[in-house]
């Protein structure tokens, strides 16, 4: 059954109302500024490498970095919007911002995972250790124009910002969440031999540690078993 989200504080008969719908755009923005408030404040931020608020803001903008790629990875579903304007428009700016990707290529890719989920014609599945597994996933994605364009953008953005705050804050956060994304959303729920038709496993339920550690992306199995489900969703699935 569809819902209708109401804000709490309003009289019945008042009260706006957000369609179901709408919910996932909304979501999306959300996602999407907060990284890009949180980034914009961080690079005017005093660098002190013995404050601690140091390590804990870097560990923010990992985990927003992230969910812009988990933003990205709805669009390629298209549970931001049924609208497949607005979901491509959504997928080209978070991948953007998150490194420059190619909405289009990650899109293509992603959709052979799906398909050829854990074979030899899965993008995101290799057999080996967690180092070289990585490395093959990363290759598989990144680009050499990609990496041209971001050390440019790099040289160019430290005309005016500090460049400890664009390494701490820009850099060291993204190269990090690549890991989270790989490590919760690839090698775990992918490694080793499975039984069931999707090829995967699935973290304990715990909502709050499923969400700080990958957007409830480590419930894997359910998002192969609902691929039509958003992120934020996908805890009422486990």
């Amino acid at each position: 059954m569809n819902e209708t989200i109401i804000p709490s504080g309003t009289s019945p008969v008042n009260r706006p109302r957000i369609k179901p719908s709408q919910a996932g755009v909304i979501v999306a923005l959300l996602v999407i500024g907060g990284w890009l408030t949180s980034t914009i404040l961080l690079m005017q931020w005093h660098v002190s490498f013995t404050n601690p608020l140091l390590y804990i803001f870097i560990l923010v903008q990992m985990h927003l970095y992230t969910g812009l790629f988990i933003t990205a990875h709805d669009a390629m579903h298209g549970t931001v919007s049924p609208n497949s304007t607005i979901n491509t428009v959504v997928g080209y700016i978070t991948t953007f911002l998150y490194a420059a990707f190619l909405y289009p290529k990650l899109y293509t890719q992603h959709h052979k995972h799906h398909s050829h989920v854990h074979t030899t014609d899965d993008p995101d599945y290799h057999h080996g250790n967690f180092i070289a597994w990585y490395f093959t996933f990363i290759r598989n994605y990144l680009s050499i124009w990609q990496v041209v364009f971001m050390a440019a953008l790099f040289n160019v953005l430290k005309i005016w910002i500090p460049q400890p705050n664009l390494i701490l804050f820009w850099v060291v956060p993204s190269l990090l969440s690549t890991l989270q994304l790989f490590y919760f959303g690839t090698y775990q729920p992918h490694k080793g031999e499975h039984d069931n038709q999707h090829q995967s496993r699935t973290q304990s339920k715990n909502h709050v540690w499923a969400f700080l550690s990958c957007y409830f992306f480590g419930y894997h199995y359910e998002h192969h078993a609902s691929p039509g489900t958003p992120w934020w969703k996908l805890w009422k699935m486990k």
